[in-house]
């Protein structure tokens, strides 16, 4: 029976999936649904280019994404006539936003190898650690095309002594900005605003 902790866990977990890129979660939607999801996809697209060359299983995935990322590019962005400022400003945004998360995720990656390295672990070691056993789910884990669980980021600040704020993303979307600053004007708190820094507009 899953105890209280455990279901706020997952929930955590499943909001972190929803503000970052989870390919496993895109592929089983069968669609890309935005601008943002769309450049993630596309850089998604050229990890998994890389990754096949020393793994062949990530050949069908990144097929399946290509697919996708046809399909919107197709429905989106055919049209010439379609296509105003608001549109291209918004995928201006999602540009942005995406190359933050990317940026983050490298330097991510690096942190924890140089960690790994120090206390002379393996990659693998901390997929044991962490009690994933596959190591392509770990590679995907470590490159951005799976979200790390709370657990999982939790167990990596401790272990390997990384600050937190190395490990999560703070980065927010304009949606969420602007539905934040809305509620601080209701509340009339001129004191409380959202700080500038890792603020993306999309």
């Amino acid at each position: 029976m899953a105890t209280s902790i455990d279901k706020t866990k997952k929930i955590n977990d499943t909001q972190l999936k929803k503000t970052q890129f989870d390919i496993e979660t895109l592929l089983t939607a069968g669609v890309i649904s935005d601008e943002l999801n769309y450049e993630r996809g596309m850089i998604a697209d050229r990890q998994l280019r890389l990754l096949a060359k020393e793994d062949a299983n990530y050949k069908a995935k990144r097929k399946a994404l290509r697919s996708l990322i046809e399909k919107y590019e197709r429905k989106h962005w055919s049209d010439e006539q379609a296509l105003d400022e608001s549109k291209l400003v918004t995928s201006g945004n999602a540009v942005k936003h995406a190359e933050v998360e990317r940026v983050f995720i490298q330097k991510r990656k690096e942190e924890i190898r140089k960690k790994l390295k120090s206390l002379q672990l393996t990659q693998n070691d901390l997929g044991i650690l962490l009690g994933h056993k596959s190591k392509t789910h770990l590679s995907e884990l470590m490159n951005g095309l799976a979200t790390f669980t709370l657990r999982d980021l939790v167990i990596i600040h401790r272990l390997l002594d990384i600050p937190l704020n190395k490990l999560i993303p703070v980065s927010l979307s304009h949606a969420d900005q602007t539905r934040i600053n809305a509620n601080v004007i209701q509340l009339k708190k001129s004191n409380l605003k959202l700080k500038k820094q890792g603020l993306v507009r999309i």
